[in-house]
């Protein structure tokens, strides 16, 4: 705790100095809005003869900071526009104010727009929430992909989970059940599991499918990055972090009322309101509500209720300070997803592959009244403040609560001798049998709370530009679970009727818990605090040569408690370092970048073979923390005018000290573990975003990972782990809108998504393969300035298609959809 109050102390003190230098520079800031009063996005703003600018922002907002004291002609233009230019004067230390209204309205101004210039629209050139600093795509040394508010309305995107597929190099691997805790949907990225667990760059976790109702983009950054966001809410792989929708200063938004296959009926809202004549107080809600069945419905009616609830309130006393509130309410209510677990070994089923085990793609084998109740509640507050120009402070805090309460049925496919038979098998048609299981919640409960100061800075030493962010970090996860469950009666064979799968049912369920306890208890009560400081330099050498270095230092303390067993409290110190380098060969289009990159996880205690005990035996130790380092290098561009945005990249990852079971015959007989194991993952990654001709745009995605265990038990060493996902994945997008002429706004879009072959049991004797896929979508709109006619068509083909790890799970056959949206 000393040391973290130094770094404290050191970071407040580096400030304070450098806010002191800061004086002798200023900044200029204003809004660009069209005739009717409306905000002009995506305007360029510069200083003439200088080469310094900017774009405005969705709220027709724009800063140029570290401006030098002194005149200035300002210059507003954008391909198709009318420029206009002012002089403006500014004085060291102040902010200089200057605001353009356009002579075009909005209408016209999106009909320039579209019709005046090539628009890259789906591409996102720049981030804040990366390098927790604001820093251009082509600046950064790291590899993030976005996916932005233009591509999510297009495809008619309801959800975080099918925003995901037009993510190169992201599988999503198991969907959400909303368990309290750990419920949200798995995804892999670069060989490893990870979930959405952050929302604005903090804690923000949500235990059902996200609803894209509050989703402005969808933020995935590759590689370990515990050094910026911590080991908790990352995976060796990377992150995925959800940008949400911002309160802006004008009456606005959108109704959208959406039907499609198997019952969808989904009515969404977005609106936005100044609450004073000032504008200093702006308030904006999002919601959806939205219901809709299983599509594995023979016999059965399963379905999946929600409700999302997301208003955010801003509040700007003075132009420096800026506090914003927000929050997101999420309620689900349905029947969790058919998820099938294995019989090992997976040998004795006699297949390999789904298609072999005697499945029925389309068949329930759930009766009714299995559903579970799931609420996810967060809570945000910021607190922005500009110290001086080029100088901000952000707080913030974030509480996060997930409740589930209900039935979590799940299957295991199990062969004909471990079942008990009541006739031939042959004549029931299969030779595999269904085991029915439960693993309920009762008034289980998980908390998580953030606290994050941020310090930004950017300035001038001996002539260099740094861009500066330190940062003090505090992280408490409560977790209070409970979880039990029962097998439901005998074994029944594969391939009956619907019929013959009815008697699971919630009633019947019900009554087995009432007549005795359950077969198994599984309770989850562990707390976990983490203190963290953290420091990050982005350099620029020369304009066209900048390196990135960070450190991060963590201090753990587990209180212990339980995770079906007893876990012992610990408490351990991390060190994560972070370095990039970046050269622009040409200024601000093409960039050849590297980095190593570090994270980190604490496998808690083992139980380790002890031989100077007599006799021999075990005793728990405390595990050193796993260790995961990356090392990439690649090319981005932003080239022809921004119409072509690329990023290609080649990563290698290692794990150490990984636990594994002790090579010893006689301390493997104790089940004794030995923490010496790696794990190595490597692969390419490539990332499109085009706008080669008017109309015409363009977002396409290839992967390739190779993973492999490379210190392990012996029927895995080797070998590719089970959860690593498909090798390949790929991802196309196509869209086309008319730019001019009697119906312009009417568009199409095509694309869909490939992965490779997935072994979800992949050891020396057993290997179980969900087979490759490509799945097609498709997408055709109407958009005007005052509403917008969609529809889609996802899994076009009617491809059966599975995901897992670990478990399988059918995936959505053939869906349309149809929606209609009133904007104002």
């Amino acid at each position: 705790m000393l040391n973290l109050r130094l770094l404290g102390l050191t970071s407040t003190l580096a400030t304070c100095a450098l806010v002191a230098q800061a004086q002798q520079t200023a900044a200029i800031r204003g809004r660009v809005t069209t005739a009717d009063g409306r905000p002009a996005e995506a305007v360029t703003v510069g200083l003439k003869g200088r080469g310094q600018g900017t774009i405005t922002n969705s709220q027709g907002d724009f800063v140029l900071e570290r401006v030098r004291p002194g005149q200035y002609t300002l210059v507003i233009s954008a391909i198709g526009l009318k420029g206009d230019e002012r002089t403006v004067t500014v004085a060291a230390g102040q902010t200089t104010s200057a605001d353009f209204t356009l002579t075009e309205s909005a209408q016209q101004l999106q009909e320039v727009v579209v019709s005046g210039s090539r628009t890259n629209k789906f591409a996102r050139k720049q981030s804040e929430y990366v390098s927790k600093m604001p820093l251009s795509n082509l600046e950064n040394p790291q590899v993030y992909a976005t996916v932005g508010k233009e591509l999510l309305t297009e495809q008619l995107v309801f959800t975080a989970d099918d925003a995901t597929r037009n993510v190169p190099g992201l599988q999503r691997m198991w969907e959400a059940t909303g368990r309290a805790g750990d419920g949200g949907s798995y995804y892999n990225l670069r060989g490893y599991i990870t979930q959405s667990q952050l929302r604005n760059g903090v804690a923000g976790g949500v235990t059902s499918s996200v609803d894209a109702a509050n989703l402005e983009k969808l933020e995935v950054i590759k590689g370990p990055s515990a050094t910026l966001f911590g080991s908790a809410l990352t995976s060796y792989g990377g992150l995925i972090n959800r940008v949400t929708k911002k309160a802006y200063d004008r009456f606005g938004g959108e109704v959208a009322y959406s039907a499609g296959s198997f019952g969808l009926q989904r009515l969404s809202a977005d609106v936005n309101t100044p609450l004073d004549k000032q504008k200093k107080v702006l308030l904006r809600l999002n919601t959806a509500g939205q219901y809709e069945r299983n599509f594995q419905n023979r016999g059965y009616q399963g379905f999946d209720k929600s409700l999302a609830i997301a208003p955010t309130l801003t509040y700007k006393p003075t132009e420096r300070l800026t506090i914003n509130l927000d929050a997101e309410l999420y309620r689900t209510q349905g029947v969790g997803k058919q998820l099938i677990f294995f019989y090992f070994p997976t040998s004795a089923l006699q297949a390999s592959q789904p298609k072999e085990l005697g499945l029925d793609y389309r068949q329930s084998y759930l009766g009714n009244g299995l559903s579970l109740d799931s609420r996810s509640s967060n809570y945000f507050a910021q607190v922005n403040y500009q110290l001086a120009p080029g100088f901000t402070s952000s707080t913030n805090f974030t509480h996060s609560r997930s409740f589930s309460e209900g039935f979590g049925a799940y299957f295991y496919v199990t062969p004909i001798a471990d079942s008990i038979s009541s006739g031939d098998p042959t004549r029931l048609g299969s030779t595999n049998f269904l085991s029915r299981a439960d693993q309920s919640t009762r008034d289980s409960r998980a908390f998580t709370t953030e606290v994050q100061q941020l310090f930004n800075g950017d300035f001038q030493v001996a002539g260099l530009r740094n861009r500066v962010v330190l940062g003090l970090d505090y992280l408490n996860v409560d977790n209070q679970q409970t979880f039990f469950g029962s097998t439901f009666g005998a074994p029944v064979a594969l391939g009956l009727g619907s019929q013959a799968y009815t008697d699971f049912n919630g009633r019947a369920l019900a009554a087995q818990y009432a007549a005795g306890p359950p077969q198994f208890t599984y309770p989850i009560t562990t707390q976990l605090t983490t203190y963290s400081a953290f420091a990050s330099d982005v350099l620029n050498l020369t304009e066209q040569l900048s390196v990135l270095a960070a450190v991060r230092v963590d201090r753990f303390e587990n209180k212990g408690g339980l995770v079906g067993g007893a876990v012992q409290p610990f408490k351990q110190t991390a060190v994560s370092p972070k370095f990039g380098v970046v050269y622009q060969p040409v200024k601000d289009k093409v960039s050849v970048f590297a980095n190593y990159q570090n994270s980190f996880r604490s496998p808690g205690s083992y139980r380790a073979y002890n031989t100077a005990a007599l006799p021999d035996s075990t005793e728990l130790r405390t595990a050193r923390l796993e260790q995961a380092n990356q090392w990439e290098g690649g090319v981005k561009l932003d080239a022809f005018a921004g119409k072509l945005t690329t990023t290609l990249s080649y990563y290698a990852i290692r794990v150490d000290n990984l636990l594994r079971t002790d090579p010893r015959l006689e301390a493997a007989a104790k089940f004794a573990q030995t923490q010496d194991g790696t794990q190595r993952s490597q692969g390419l990654e490539l990332n499109v975003v085009a706008n080669p001709f008017e109309g015409f745009n363009a977002v396409a995605g290839f992967s390739y990972n190779d993973s492999k265990l490379t210190r392990a038990e012996e029927g895995v060493n080797g070998r590719r782990p089970a959860t690593a996902g498909s090798p390949y994945l790929a991802n196309l997008w196509l869209s086309y809108r008319l730019p001019a002429g009697p119906v312009q706004g009417l568009g199409l879009g095509i694309g869909g998504n490939y992965a490779s072959d997935n072994k979800i049991v992949n050891t020396g004797t057993n290997v179980f393969t969900l087979p490759s896929y490509t799945v097609l979508n498709a997408s055709v709109f109407y958009d005007q300035p005052r509403f917008r006619i969609s529809a889609k068509v996802d899994n076009l083909t009617n491809q059966q298609y599975w995901i897992g790890y670990s478990t399988m799970n059918a995936q959505k056959v053939r869906s349309v959809v149809g929606s209609v949206a009133y904007k104002f």
